[in-house]
């Protein structure tokens, strides 16, 4: 079931809602946890019910490793069996094709293709299941009953995309539940800051996915300027698309009084690649940097060890985007430019902060072309394009200008890129307009924090409901869903 959804907004959502605090005003805890798992499921299962007995077995055979581990004096062995079993049933799920795919071509066999269906959300209920898991081995999980613990897993605001929530910050609140009634507060807190991640997801990010998924679906036609444009457009829709889940999580959660870590914090602003992943992904690179880069070594062994470490956690976020290349080289890019901003802040080289944003935004923008092409080919045509080696091609109005800049050949085209010049005019409008917003404006937590309820604040969100609910004609999914 998807968050930008009729059935969602107006059926789901509303009986879960209703139903929850009436279990709380009778003063049924458990009532109310039961029911919050079980509406949990039925979201998940929404999808394909063929998935659901994967996310209960994982539940189960999980929640009975960390019981074994509470127990026993083998505790380490327990620890590994259970990590070798999560990693199993994501390695099975998400990378056997991959695998196979890659043996075949490096060994010329034949092996036939598995073509078995990613479940829904396995990247993310796998990975803050065996922080659990080495947490209770650490001795630094409280001892917690299976309803708790399903419901940690399966609170379906977090449940499909994230963020990947830690059970220190979550299992207290569903251990208490404390508020027993509606706390309107919350209810209005939630409801504006879901609503505006809904205008980011049906209106700018789906918007940009227009623009983006035409110049993907044939990069060899692209040139120059199409280029660019179809960077910036999948960087500008990645963006928004992600920062509306990660909204819409948190206002999901508020309304019933539970708080979620923050996953988004304006990435574009970044003035380094460091700052980019303390602001994107936030609740990934938590859980990379405690549970793979530290056991690793982190930074305390020496420098070489260090920047090795680096690279094994990003490419380790880059496969776990994704089975593909594409997605491990993402990762690995990310890898070297965290790399070389180590090297270079030893230097202790000032860089004026517009060029340190503009080669970051400039870096992320290009690797960003990997992480949405299909294949290298794909990426190499986008990328080879963005340079001019496709060449160029202008509208009719802008020959006389070219013609001035005789080195620079083109060719004059009446239909540029998407449509005619129209949408030429359009995109190249939304594209500096959500620059600027992204890079100046405070971002939706911001606003959540300093919120106040005034004409201009319900003006506001009345605008951005009823503009959202309009443009749920056109439903998509997130793209962290194929993640």
């Amino acid at each position: 079931m998807l968050f930008n959804s009729h059935v969602f907004i107006f059926g789901f959502l509303p009986i879960v809602f209703i139903v929850y605090f009436i279990f709380r005003k009778i003063d049924l805890v458990a009532g109310a946890k039961i029911w919050l798992v079980f509406s949990s499921l039925f979201f998940y299962s929404w999808w394909n019910p063929v998935y659901l007995p994967i996310l209960l077995g994982s539940i189960i055979t999980n929640f009975l490793f960390g019981k074994t581990i509470e127990k026993v004096s083998y505790k380490k062995i327990i620890l590994t069996i259970g990590i070798i079993f999560n990693v199993a049933l994501l390695g099975y799920f998400k990378y056997v094709d991959f695998f196979i795919a890659n043996v075949n071509m490096i060994f010329e066999t034949n092996f036939s293709l598995l073509h078995v269906a990613l479940p829904l959300a396995i990247s993310f209920f796998t990975f803050q299941q065996i922080a659990y898991l080495v947490d209770t081995y650490k001795g630094e999980a409280k001892k917690y009953s299976f309803l708790n613990y399903a419901l940690f897993v399966t609170f379906f605001p977090q449940l499909i995309a994230g963020p990947i929530v830690h059970h220190k910050e979550m299992m207290p609140q569903f251990e208490t539940l404390s508020a027993r009634f509606v706390r309107a507060k919350n209810v209005v807190l939630g409801s504006f800051i879901f609503f505006i991640g809904l205008f980011k997801k049906t209106v700018i990010a789906d918007t940009f996915a227009i623009y983006a998924s035409d110049g993907f679906g044939r990069p060899e036609t692209l040139t120059l300027i199409e280029g660019w444009i179809v960077s910036l457009s999948y960087s500008f829709q990645i963006y928004f698309d992600f920062s509306a889940y990660s909204d819409m999580a948190i206002g999901l959660a508020l309304l019933f009084n539970i708080k979620l870590p923050i996953n988004f914090n304006s990435p574009y602003k970044a003035l380094n690649i460091q700052d980019f992943w303390r602001r994107w992904h936030m609740t990934l690179g938590r859980f990379l940097t405690k549970y793979i880069y530290i056991p690793l070594g982190g930074n305390r062994i020496s420098e070489s060890r260090t920047l090795f470490n680096i690279m094994i956690v990003f490419g380790i976020s880059g496969f776990w985007h994704g089975a593909g290349w594409t997605f491990v080289v993402w990762g690995l890019l990310h890898g070297v430019a965290s790399v070389i901003h180590r090297l270079w802040r030893k230097l202790a080289i000032d860089m004026p902060k517009w060029l340190a944003w503009f080669i970051t935004f400039q870096f992320v923008n290009v690797a960003w072309v990997f992480f949405r092409a299909e294949s290298f080919q794909d990426a190499l045509h986008v990328l080879k394009a963005m340079v001019g080696l496709q060449g160029i091609s202008i509208p009719p109005y802008l020959e006389s200008l070219f013609q001035q800049i005789q080195v620079i050949p083109y060719e004059v085209t009446e239909r540029f890129f998407v449509g005619d010049l129209y949408e030429f005019h359009k995109i190249i409008v939304l594209l500096i307009v959500f620059l600027f917003i992204s890079v100046f404006a405070k971002n939706s937590i911001e606003r959540l924090q300093s919120f106040r309820p005034n004409w201009k604040t319900a003006l506001f969100i009345g605008f951005v409901t009823v503009v959202s609910i309009l443009h749920l004609t056109r439903v998509s999914e997130f793209i962290y869903f194929n993640f």
